[in-house]
């Protein structure tokens, strides 16, 4: 037997275990767990979630030790997608491991580090993060004795694929399947999807404003966090701008996730679901914002584009990080016995399955999974001259 949620909790378009297409390797069921529980059990005990400690969004790591990184980031995502879930009647352990997964693909230095890695990789099939958190999850993480990989459920995988193109999708199998008939994914995963946005959207405003790169006066031009901005002055005139900007945001999200619920709700409602299977069934996703939050959403979305990602500091860091991969990634390519052993096991391993292409994936495995600081250091071991001596060039 397993604890869990009593099935007559959740609504009959949640994802439960009677209704689950289960996992590539059979398994006896979990004692005092339900299935989604142990998949969550398994990404937090993996070694890539604990590398996300070190892997940044916008900001690399180094740069400062209060900014959110990808661990952070994923925790916040967790926090806010469980809020969601349970006011939805949805299963709470599912989002909850999606949510802690989903980020486990991405490379270092944020976006800079998957723009690098799909330019090199090119000619071998490109590079996308969520292909490499699905590659994480089913092979690369070696633990068990009896399958590769972390032998998720079906459900948990399909959250963690958030997107696919047709050509990658004909090699998936059953995962792969939703993208070829244009379904949706769980409404747990749409959950999860939204968490996301609502996590770094707004707490990538914080950083900004911590680092210098944005101010409140410029986002006064954005209606939420105006309409936010207006009621924490009237409420709290003298307060002091670290505690203003922390009310601000928080009521934002606050005004996000509120909205997203009452929407979600009145949708299901409406459309009286009887299993997730008919919630995969839709043309879009039934988990969303009103017209009014989701546009006032993406003109947040595109403040911040211009504003932050695209200010001249942060491209003078995503130059120096995409140099760094890029750089490492042909040193590699060109001679693959300056790899660690396990990394050259691995390439060749891949090598005889698939000539070149494969070299190259194993070499995008091996700095996909580098945290920001692993780079530069690997970076400075084989291109720094001063790293010439016997002691400095052992990992």
């Amino acid at each position: 037997m397993h604890s869990g949620y009593d099935p007559r909790n959740l609504a009959p378009y949640a994802c439960t275990e009677s209704t689950s297409r289960g996992r590539i390797h059979a398994e006896a069921d979990p004692v005092h767990r339900n299935q989604y529980q142990r998949d969550r059990d398994r990404i937090i005990h993996s070694a890539a979630f604990r590398r996300l400690e070190y892997k940044t969004q916008v900001f690399v790591n180094h740069e400062g030790d209060l900014f959110r990184t990808r661990l952070t980031h994923s925790l916040e995502v967790s926090q806010i997608a469980r809020s969601i879930s349970r006011e939805l009647n949805l299963h709470e352990d599912l989002t909850e491991t999606i949510a802690i997964a989903h980020d486990l693909g991405h490379a270092p230095f944020g976006h800079a580090g998957q723009d690098a890695l799909n330019h090199c990789m090119k000619k071998y099939g490109g590079f996308e993060h969520n292909l490499q958190s699905l590659r994480v999850v089913d092979e690369l993480e070696e633990k068990y004795a009896e399958f590769p990989g972390l032998n998720l459920t079906y459900e948990s995988r399909e959250g963690i694929l958030k997107h696919c193109s047709a050509k990658d999708a004909k090699h998936l199998g059953e995962l792969g399947q939703r993208f070829l008939a244009k379904n949706q994914p769980s409404l747990e995963a749409q959950v999860c999807d939204h968490a996301d946005e609502i996590a770094y959207n707004n707490h990538d405003i914080d950083d900004g404003i911590r680092y210098g790169l944005i101010n409140i006066k410029q986002l006064l031009d954005t209606q939420l966090f105006r309409d936010q901005h207006d009621k924490v002055k009237q409420l709290y005139p003298d307060l002091n701008e670290r505690r203003q900007i922390h009310e601000i945001i928080r009521r934002m999200i606050n005004r996000m996730v509120v909205d997203l619920i009452e929407t979600s709700k009145a949708k299901l409602l409406q459309l009286n679901l009887s299993h997730p299977d008919e919630a995969r069934q839709q043309a879009h996703y039934l988990i969303g914002f009103s017209e009014d939050v989701q546009q006032q959403n993406l003109e947040l979305k595109r403040f911040l584009r211009e504003n932050l990602y695209r200010h001249y500091r942060v491209t003078r860091m995503t130059k120096k990080a995409m140099n760094v991969l890029t750089a490492l990634f042909e040193a590699f390519m060109d001679d693959v016995n300056i790899l660690p052993p396990d990394a050259k096991h691995h390439c060749n391993d891949l090598k005889e399955k698939m000539g070149d292409t494969g070299i190259a994936r194993g070499i995008a495995d091996y700095i996909a999974g580098m945290t920001d600081r692993y780079a530069i250091v690997e970076y400075e071991r084989i291109f720094n001259p001063r790293q010439l001596s016997f002691v400095n060039l052992i990992p």
